[in-house]
């Protein structure tokens, strides 16, 4: 069991960590508005992952992508999210100007953009359908994996928003500091259109 436990996060960690939506919106909300205000947003990423994860343990996300009009609605309001959300990191005030003013993103925007986040449906439905745990026992290897690939989500995306406040941290210059925002908010763009893809 331990064997096909390490072998779950071997190949979790690089497609769960790698930049996407979630990870790239959670390091640009930690560049933008520092680590300590950015835990709500993180908190919601997390929960909208470990929701995603769920709908896949359970089999909810057949049901959903069976109804092609459900999927595009999803996909168009989940765009238009990303956007809003690229949009308020581009022309958050550098931390360096301490923008204690500015409002940042909450657990709601980061809830909806992880559960509707195409990047963590792809890589998370690889991973949780490509191994098995405990052989034998469905539910038992349902209930470690859940578990494991939890840990992996609360794991990656927190390096993600300590990753984004540590290069705000280094760009003391105001200018350099909007450079990152602005960086950040055009990879998420690019990240989804990549995922959409």
């Amino acid at each position: 069991m331990l064997a096909n436990l390490v072998l779950l996060w071997l190949a979790a960690l690089p497609l769960m960590g790698s930049p996407g939506p979630a990870t790239l919106s959670t390091a640009a909300v930690g560049a933008s508005f520092g680590p300590r205000r950015g835990l709500p947003y993180l908190f919601g990423i997390i929960a909208g992952t470990a929701g995603v994860l769920l709908l896949i343990a359970s089999g909810v996300t057949a049901a959903i992508l069976a109804v092609p009009a459900l999927a595009t609605v999803i996909t168009i309001l989940a765009a238009a999210y990303i956007l809003y959300l690229a949009w308020r990191i581009a022309t958050a005030p550098p931390l360096a100007q301490d923008a204690a003013a500015a409002k940042a993103p909450a657990f709601p925007g980061g809830f909806f953009l992880a559960i509707a986040n195409p990047k963590a449906f792809a890589a998370i439905g690889a991973v949780y359908a490509g191994h098995s745990v405990i052989e034998g026992n469905l539910a038992a290897d349902a209930a470690v994996k859940i578990a494991a690939l939890t840990l992996v989500i609360v794991l990656v995306n927190s390096i993600w928003l300590v990753f984004g406040a540590l290069i705000a941290k280094a760009l003391h210059d105001p200018g350099k500091s909007r450079i990152a925002n602005v960086t950040f908010a055009i990879l998420l763009v690019v990240s989804v259109a990549l995922a959409l893809i």
